[in-house]
């Protein structure tokens, strides 16, 4: 029986290679991004082992506002000077090197635009000196106030050398500097992983970097021979308190590699994410192609039944040839998954500066690999073995032995399955679960009812294809490829599904999104008074800020009615660490979005106050009267008292503290600027001149409220392109599937198509009778894909109808491009199992049996 298997899986050579693309696309997914991980992860290590390395122990102070990489910007806490003097009057102490470090010093390039980075830090710090690390490539070390020095990367992104003028934007509004060195690092490196530096004379980077003097970031100790690192940072800590952390550099290196390797972890997720999605499809892919293999082969597989071989026998024959197709397709995923990730990885690499350590084979890619592969293929045909170990031994005399069978249960398990999918996912939506719960709620439910649509697929496919298939039926072919594609229900459904969860995501990704844009049109022709607004896009230290005199002069404009500012920072509010605003003028800031107080008041009658929306209130259990701790980066803690509680607003929301409160943030400069205009002023006119203020503040520009809503609807479109570039696999597979079933299909209408040559079709006629087939179930796909995503969208934006989501918008372009492509697909798919069946020879063909 195991001879054979392996002779019929050898003697369909393209059945096996179509059947198993789809798991090897798959694995290749899943492999390669624990290939790219594994290498980026090995670089971080190695990346910081050599930041590390010159650091024996190094101190810093306890951040005030502590949490994640995930949590928010995190702003490090300073070291008063006579710290210094402590540290190193600590037996064990060789030497003391203080840094004035912190990220966010972003040099003007000769542009006249910000040098930006995507990931690496930009890096201002204190000149320390050359070291075995650190080495001069031109010129010398700052030791002016008015001189830096840059790294190689940072002059080669800035298109600097030394000697030029170079403006720097820092915590304070942008400073000229004059260049006279730049900096690199042993190992001929331009940069440590990527990081843009600019180094100042100390004073100075305490003041731009700091905010304050006579403060240091962090305290880097070399200690004396014979001593350990350990016992050195144990004295340490003892003598400078609790509100300091001494660590190891072997402790720094290991927790910061692990803190990268964190944010590795959920790009990663994102990638089998997108991955199990393909492999999904796939499922159907290969459900399909061992459906039709047992049902060409019934006649063969009771011929074996009638010699003496078994259920269990015919069971492990058909579950054999999944396996050996499963482990095929797993090797080949995994050697395409590991030239992904090296792909991906040197990209990344090229992208940031990170140097890439070699690359290596994780287990987890192996072992993921072979599970994922192996898995997905044997639970795909395990629902078509069972059916062909039931095939009687008197099949084997039958001429037509694979009836049609009625979709009776089928049905009704779709009708219970989509409806568990769909109280899973209401459930879901909203908000019944806590944490992880609610993702996985929403998670299964979209995955149960993809599911339960497509048990309900073939009840559908029989009248939707027929009444699709009449628009080709104007000739033969049509009609005759129609009457195909509505032959087996089953199989057609099976076919169109597989197109149908990538469509319906896509589609799903675009209501939500087109309604985002539609309720922030809406919004800001409704609720926004305002005519400019001055603002940057900023990155993870927050919003991007510009110099406070910018709106002190827009005020003076003629016809400005009114500017309002509003500052950022991210502090902890009671035991919770969350964002907050600032805004100097709370009533002025208040009508430009048409905020009125529903308690108290909205307006600033003393110190450490603060107005809050009722939504915000309800999450932090704050009212009227209350007083709340807070802390932000800079200061001590804050009794912050509410005396007001606006009314809500789709444009803004959360809290808004008093203007005595702005110095302890760690920006001091507002990152939003409001301008009304006075009534028969150009709004154009008036815009052009604060143009013409923010020359020194590159990061941020003046748009009116048209061009602001654009703006941010067109972050929206990136989102939607990057989800279908990610989705393509999926679609891909879709197509592989519909290319294999047509390609079976055309194999088992042999004598058929050979009686239809010999009456006198055309081989024209053939392939376009193919092609209306394929047509057919593509669009009849695409169909549910656009139904099932409508829905699922549409359930998306009503469950977030208090968050803002105030229009339901569905992209009627995007929908019919969506189908037009399916029809495409469909074309494209029919090529080569229409050239096949035109190429078969009519004699041949109706002897076949």
């Amino acid at each position: 029986m195991l001879k054979a298997t392996l002779k019929s899986l050898l003697s369909r050579k393209l059945r096996l290679i179509l059947s198993g693309l789809a798991v090897v696309l798959g694995v290749m997914f899943v492999s390669g991004a624990f290939v790219l991980t594994d290498t980026l992860g090995r670089s971080f290590d190695s990346l910081f082992a050599s930041v590390y390395a010159k650091t024996d122990v190094q101190v810093t102070h306890r951040p005030k506002v502590g949490g994640g990489e995930m949590d928010g910007p995190r702003a490090t806490t300073n070291i008063p000077a006579d710290v210094v003097d402590k540290v190193k009057a600590v037996p064990g102490v060789a030497s003391v090197s203080a840094q004035a470090a912190a990220d966010g010093a972003r040099v003007i390039g000769k542009n006249g635009k910000v040098v930006t980075t995507v990931g690496p830090p930009r890096l201002g710090e204190n000149w320390t000196g050359t070291n075995d690390l650190l080495q001069l490539r031109e010129g010398r070390g700052p030791s002016a106030d008015d001189e830096i020095a840059v790294n190689v990367t940072t002059a080669k992104n800035a298109g600097l050398k030394v000697g030029d003028e170079v403006g720097v934007l820092t915590l304070q509004p942008k400073r000229t500097f004059k260049l006279v060195g730049i900096f690199g690092y042993s190992g001929n490196r331009d940069s440590l992983g990527g990081a843009l530096e600019v180094a100042f004379t100390t004073p100075v980077a305490q003041e731009l970097m700091l905010g304050e003097k006579n403060v240091f970031s962090s305290i880097s100790v070399k200690t004396e021979p014979g001593v350990t690192h350990e016992q050195v940072r144990d004295r340490i800590a003892a003598v400078v308190g609790a509100d300091y952390t001494a660590k190891t550099g072997a402790q720094l290196q290991a927790e910061t590699t692990e803190s990268f390797k964190q944010g590795l972890g959920f790009f990663n997720n994102i990638l089998i994410g997108f991955a199990g999605v393909a492999l999904f499809v796939g499922t159907f892919l290969i459900l399909n192609t061992f459906s039709i293999i047992v049902a060409q082969r019934t006649r063969e597989l009771a011929l074996m039944r009638a010699l003496g071989g078994s259920r269990g026998q015919t069971l492990g024959s058909v579950l054999t040839e999944a396996v050996a197709i499963g482990l095929l397709a797993s090797v080949l995923g995994l050697a395409a998954g590991i030239g992904v990730g090296v792909l991906l990885a040197w990209l990344f690499g090229n992208f940031t500066g990170v140097a890439l350590a070699s690359v290596g084979v994780p287990v987890s890619a192996v072992i993921s690999a072979f599970v994922v592969g192996l898995l997905v293929t044997v639970v795909a045909a395990v629902l078509p073995a069972l059916r062909a170990s039931r095939i009687p031994p008197i099949a084997a005399l039958q001429e037509v032995a694979t009836p049609d069978r009625p979709l009776t249960k089928l049905t009704i398990s779709g009708a219970i399955v989509g409806a568990a999918g769909g109280t899973l996912l209401g459930l879901g939506l909203a908000g019944k679960g806590s944490g992880n719960t609610t993702l996985f709620l929403i998670l299964g439910g979209v995955l149960v009812t993809f599911i339960g649509v497509a048990l309900l697929t073939p009840l559908l496919a029989r009248p939707v294809v027929g009444l699709l298939g009449r628009l080709f039926s104007w000739s033969v072919p049509g009609k005759l490829g129609r009457l195909n594609s509505g032959r087996n229900p089953r199989r057609t459904a099976i076919t169109a599904a597989a197109l149908m969860v990538g469509l319906a995501l896509i589609t799903g990704v675009n209501v939500v999104l087109a309604s985002a844009k539609q309720s922030l049109n809406e919004q800001a022709d409704t609720q926004v008074t305002v005519d400019l607004i001055i603002s940057g896009d900023g990155d993870g230290n927050g919003p991007a800020t510009f110099d406070p005199a910018v709106l002190t002069s827009t005020a003076k404009i003629p016809g400005v009615a009114s500017t309002a500012s509003e500052y950022w920072e991210f502090g902890k509010i009671g035991d919770e660490r969350g964002s907050v605003s600032a805004a100097p003028d709370a009533a002025a800031w208040a009508a430009m979005f048409k905020i009125k107080a529903d308690q108290g008041t909205l307006q600033w009658t003393g110190k450490d106050q603060a107005i809050v929306d009722p939504v915000t209130a309800k999450e932090r259990h704050l009212a009227l009267g209350q007083t709340v701790d807070m802390q932000f980066s800079r200061g001590g803690v804050h009794h912050v008292t509410i005396v007001g509680v606006y009314g809500k607003s789709d444009v803004t929301r959360g809290l808004v503290v008093s203007p005595d409160l702005i110095p302890d943030f760690r920006i001091q400069q507002p990152a939003w600027g409001f301008v009304k205009v006075a009534p028969g002023t150009s709004v154009d006119e008036v815009q052009r001149q604060v143009d013409t203020l923010l020359k020194d503040n590159p990061e941020v520009s003046v748009a009116n409220r048209a061009q602001y809503v654009a703006a941010q609807s067109a972050q929206f479109d990136q989102l939607l392109t990057m989800i279908q570039v990610l989705l393509a696999l999926a679609i891909l597979i879709a197509v592989l599937g519909i290319v294999n079933t047509l390609a079976l299909s055309v194999l088992e209408r042999t004598r058929e198509l050979g009686l239809l040559r010999a009456i006198g079709m055309r081989r024209a006629q053939t392939m376009r009778m193919v092609t209306v087939e394929a047509v057919v179930i593509s669009v009849f796909g695409a169909l549910l894909g656009l139904g099932v995503g409508t829905g699922l969208g549409a359930a998306v934006v009503r469950a977030l109808k208090n968050e803002g989501f105030t229009k339901m918008a569905f992209p009627w372009s995007q929908m019919a491009t969506y189908l037009v492509l399916a029809a495409l697909i469909g074309v494209i798919a029919a090529v080569l199992p229409s050239i096949r069946a035109a190429r078969v020879n009519v004699l041949q063909a109706i002897a076949h049996d």
